[in-house]
């Protein structure tokens, strides 16, 4: 598992995701179990690795790009 989730972009999906965890508390009813859905960007900028960027051939992390050079 290498890393393809670049710093911006781990920053992004971490804030994105504890942004959409927090619906658990603003929400009514069961809509607040939307909120569960952050756990997937949260999880992917935690850990700097997507699946679905791997499936599409994407990377933003710099360091596999230097290593193509």
């Amino acid at each position: 598992m290498q890393l393809n989730v670049g710093s911006l972009d781990r920053i992004i999906r971490i804030a994105v995701g504890i942004a959409l965890l927090a619906l658990i508390f603003i929400l009514p009813g069961k809509e607040r179990w939307w909120g569960l859905i952050g756990l997937l960007p949260l999880g992917t900028g935690l850990f700097g690795f997507c699946p679905a960027y791997t499936l599409f051939g994407l990377n933003t992390c710099p360091m596999k790009a230097r290593a193509k050079s």
